[in-house]
């Protein structure tokens, strides 16, 4: 049936879709078993992985490596297409969505297999921080994109950012697919509840990239939905862990939430107030056993990304003027809607 486009609304896409990245996930709690179990070298801090062999060989880095670079070109392909034969946006799944989806199911079972026999992700190979880092680099510009929809500080836009965010958009697609499939094969299929949270998260993702040019693609819920879930991603593998720096992720994610994300969900004063209320009254709970010396905690994040997103924007609004320069005021072609 699904080879059927036509018969799939992108609503129903993504609801199946959703179940089967939980059932996916949770496939993963109970075959991971199956595969090898090697002795992991003690954990070094916060600047080792500690999911990753003692003792890699040849086929440990190739696998990893090349299931990588084949999902990675093969939605990179998928996306060049799409855009060279500019589709439109449309409330039906497109053949080129089919494909997508059900490239994207054969990757996750071709990585499980890749873990169960060789283990090694992209981990051995490169920092931790770099698979954080395109995580970051995907919420930074998501700010700048939609600051032109819902603004940046309590719906107030930020003019200069409109240009930017239009590059932004058309080429989105190619750094989103990047951060993703990068951060999915970095780590191996372990069946850790901090693994199984953020596989479900990047499946979500996933998903999200093979909806292009659907209706569910620029679903404004949807869209804040994957946004908002980071909160619970890091909170709660930060607090699984034991680390006592949980309020940071749990209220600095929130606090994006209600500065920028929740104005573009059409929300009516009143309700955008009682978020705010309910944060306050949360923040007053935590930190009046936490300790008040530790309120800074909540401010981290959000300046982070703000002040990155101010940067992103700048550099790319720089590039442009200096394209522009260059091609004499050539018009850059137009974004894809986000």
């Amino acid at each position: 049936m699904i080879g059927n486009s036509k018969l799939w609304t992108a609503r129903l896409a993504l609801q199946v879709s959703i179940v089967t990245a939980v059932f996916c996930t949770a496939l993963i709690y109970i075959l991971r078993p199956l595969g090898i179990s090697p002795d992991l070298l003690p954990d070094a801090g916060p600047a080792w992985y500690y999911w990753k062999l003692p003792e890699p060989t040849f086929w440990t880095h190739f696998t990893a490596w090349a299931g990588y670079l084949l999902h990675q070109f093969f939605i990179w392909g998928l996306i060049f297409y799409a855009q060279r034969t500019a589709l439109k946006y449309s409330k039906r799944l497109q053949p080129i969505n089919v494909i997508a989806l059900l490239g994207t199911l054969v990757f996750v079972a071709l990585h499980w297999v890749q873990t169960a026999i060789w283990y090694d992700g992209l981990a051995q190979d490169v920092s931790v921080f770099s698979s954080q880092g395109s995580v970051i680099i995907l919420l930074v510009m998501v700010l700048v994109m939609e600051n032109n929809r819902r603004g940046l500080f309590w719906g107030k836009k930020i003019p200069f950012m409109d240009e930017p965010g239009r590059v932004f958009k058309r080429y989105h697609g190619y750094v989103f697919a990047w951060a993703t499939i990068y951060t999915f094969w970095f780590h191996p299929m372990e069946n850790s509840s901090g693994h199984l949270i953020g596989f479900l998260y990047t499946f979500f993702i996933m998903i999200q990239g093979a909806l292009m040019f659907t209706s569910m693609h620029v679903n404004k819920y949807w869209k804040v939905t994957l946004e908002v879930f980071v909160l619970f991603h890091g909170t709660m593998v930060a607090f699984m862990l034991g680390q006592e720096a949980w309020p940071m992720f749990m209220f600095g994610f929130a606090g994006l939430f209600i500065i920028t994300q929740m104005h573009g969900l059409g929300l009516k004063d009143w309700q955008k107030w009682l978020f705010l209320s309910v944060y306050v009254a949360g923040m007053v709970l935590v930190y009046s056993d936490r300790g008040w010396a530790q309120l800074n905690e909540v401010v981290r994040i959000p300046m982070i990304e703000y002040l990155l997103a101010f940067l992103f924007a700048g550099v790319t609004w720089g590039g442009m003027k200096l394209v522009g320069r260059f091609t004499r005021g050539k018009a850059i072609a137009p974004a894809v809607q986000s």
